[in-house]
This record gives C-alpha cells, structure tokens and sequence, in this order.
C-alpha cells in the first residue's frame, strides 16, 4: 500500500469519511484529508523526537483556542514517515488579499508570543533560522540571481541575544484554519523557543519587497501591537523586525530560485522583486 492510500486508511479509522483527498503541500510532505479527518505524513527531516514535544505543547492547555488541537496526541509512524492526525478547518481563501485575516493572524501570534514558557512542557528550539540555511543550501545553480542571493546571505550579521520567547516558527496566512466562528493557528513543525520577531518576518518581507500593500502591513503590525505581541517595541518595531525581515528575503528568494529551476523557466515578476531586495541587502552591508 503506497503512503497515500495508508494515511487514508489511517483517516478513516480517526472518523473520515468519503473520498480522500490529497492537498498540494511541500514536495516532501503529504497531507490527506477524509471528511473532517486530515492526516499528515511530515518530512523525512523531521526528528520525530523533537514532533513528539512540539505536538505535546500544541495540545497543551495553555494553548487551547490558539493553536489547533490535534485528534491523537502521539505521533504515529508510517513506513519511515512520522504522522499526526488533525481535525479539518477551512483554510484562508487566496483569491483576495484584502480580506484575508490579518489582524485576526497578528492577535494569535501575540498571545501565543505572550505565553509563558512555564506554562509549557518542554520545547525544542524553533526552527525558523535554521529553515532559512537550508533554503540557501539547497538552492541549485550558480547564476547571477543565486549570487546575489548567495552575498546577501553572507552580508546577514549575527542576531543579538533576546529573551527567548514560545514561537510558531514558520508564520504565513496559510497557517491559519477557521474552525465555526474561530480562526486558529496550525502546523507545529518549527514550534520551539526563540526570538518572535521571525513569527513576523514574511509579511515584513514581502512589504520591504514591495509585494505587500502598506495598508495589509499596516492592519497587521497595528494588530500585533494593539495585542500586546511583546516581540517589538512600538516606539520603533524595525529595531527588531530588520535582521529576520532580511532573512525571510533570503529564504524566500531562494526557494524562489529553487522552484524556478525545477519547472525550467524564468523567475516572474515577484521572484525578480525578491532577488532585487537581496541586491538591497548586499548594498546595505556594503554602505
């Protein structure tokens, strides 16, 4: 039985009815919906070990209407896949932007950045930074667009200490699920302890890039701060936003690249935009 038709199998035993669906995701991660039944088979990457703690907190009290709840909480094996089992929700629709939950996203994010560590059990480190190396690792080619990426990289200086605090780790609209009238975080992959600022450095990316409207960045940094998100400071949140929002441009340019390169085409509009903000960071470093 091939992993596809195992994680449905799986599904129905946790309830799912109907046809099992299998929805586009990484090329390494597959997901499989049954009814009101998904289940995930996650990365070969992923030390199940480190998922086992992350579930745990992921169906901690503390978190409860924060972060969805996962229907079992062990993480199941299939084959050489590690596997958790989730209720369904309705994803963020991508058709139109401007009604997207921006501010509904940065609330989450600020009281998830505002539960105490004391409340949780215990974590691994989140993993956003180290998603950013890989990125830039794996990137294929030695083209202009993968030097600039390259030196951009190499200009990024190191982070300052912070106050570690709990974070998502890999923050993006499509980590969100309404479920009834609620909007709920999901996806504890890089759940861990760290600096929150990169919960908030996508869209911060994508604004410095010129791919977000200053209104949408502005809904959701109004939101953020209005919440009480102890991961900047209002007087001047770019002290802490700059680093991981540059950072995200790495990661997200080179992902680009690598896309690009697997489907043996140019790099559109955006992409461009994100090599051309890399070439902004070389320039920063080098002013």
């Amino acid at each position: 039985m091939d992993l596809e038709a195992e994680l449905a199998r799986m599904a129905g035993a946790y309830g799912g009815t109907g046809e099992p669906v299998t929805h586009p995701t990484r090329s390494d991660v597959v997901v499989v919906r049954r009814g009101e039944v998904v289940v995930k088979a996650h990365s070969v990457r992923d030390d199940p070990d480190l998922l086992r703690m992350r579930l745990r907190a992921a169906n901690a009290p503390a978190l409860t209407g924060l972060l969805l709840t996962s229907l079992d909480p062990e993480v199941r094996t299939v084959g050489d896949r590690a596997v958790t089992v989730w209720p369904t929700g309705v994803p963020v629709g991508r058709d139109d932007p401007d009604a997207a939950p921006w501010e509904e996203g940065a609330r989450l994010l600020a009281r998830l950045h505002a539960v105490p560590l004391t409340m949780m059990p215990p974590l691994p480190e989140a993993a956003g930074p180290a998603r950013m190396a890989r990125a830039v690792e794996a990137m294929p080619g030695h083209g202009a667009a993968q030097r600039t990426v390259r030196r951009a990289y190499a200009a990024l200086p190191d982070p300052e200490p912070v106050p570690r605090l709990l974070t998502h780790g890999d923050w993006h609209l499509g980590q969100l699920v309404r479920r009834g009238d609620r909007w709920l975080l999901i996806d504890v992959d890089d759940l861990g302890t760290g600096d929150p600022a990169w919960d908030l450095a996508r869209p911060a990316a994508w604004f410095a890039a010129g791919l977000l409207e200053p209104e949408l960045w502005s809904r959701f940094l109004d939101s953020y701060l209005a919440s009480g998100g102890p991961a900047l400071d209002p007087a001047d949140p770019w002290a802490r936003l700059d680093l991981p929002a540059r950072a995200l441009t790495v990661q997200l340019a080179a992902v680009a690249i690598g896309h690009a390169e697997a489907e043996e085409r140019e790099l559109d509009e955006v992409e461009q935009s994100l090599i051309q903000s890399c070439g902004r960071i070389v320039g920063l470093r080098q002013g």
